[in-house]
């Protein structure tokens, strides 16, 4: 992917960054993610149809499993959840069904405070668009 947009424009810091973070994600920490007892969640690809694993860091808190997407909308998993809510969530070893809730009225800083420390410095670090993400685990 080149420096300039299709359509000519200079990409600005967060377009840059969000581009970088998503190859890294996309190349390293999801191929490894499958294969460790990592959290992950499992969407529906909207135009695959096919099953799409992302690595993820998030907690159950009231019997609803939270997370925060770095990059909001730009995020893969964000635009299959607004494709098909229906999703799984792989949480200590076991997949648990749920239906996903994107809750851009949350306070993603305030939320990330409660999610696992490391997972939520990073995100806080690499993030370019926070949006926090509710999951009804049925």
């Amino acid at each position: 992917m080149g420096l300039f947009a299709l359509d000519g424009h200079m990409p600005n810091l967060n377009e840059i960054k969000r581009r970088v973070v998503h190859t890294v994600q996309r190349r390293l920490v999801n191929p490894v993610g499958r294969q460790l007892p990592v959290t992950m969640l499992e969407t529906i690809g909207r135009k695959s149809g096919e099953p799409r694993h992302t690595a993820i860091g998030g907690r159950v808190i009231d019997g609803a499993f939270w997370l925060v997407s770095e990059h909001g909308d730009h995020a893969d998993f964000v635009r299959n959840i607004k494709a098909n809510p229906a999703v799984r969530v792989r949480i200590n070893g076991e997949w648990r069904t749920g239906t996903a809730h994107l809750v851009p009225d949350d306070d993603p800083i305030a939320r990330l405070k409660q999610l696992p420390q490391m997972n939520s410095a990073v995100v806080r670090v690499m993030g370019t668009d926070l949006l926090s993400v509710r999951v009804d685990l049925a």
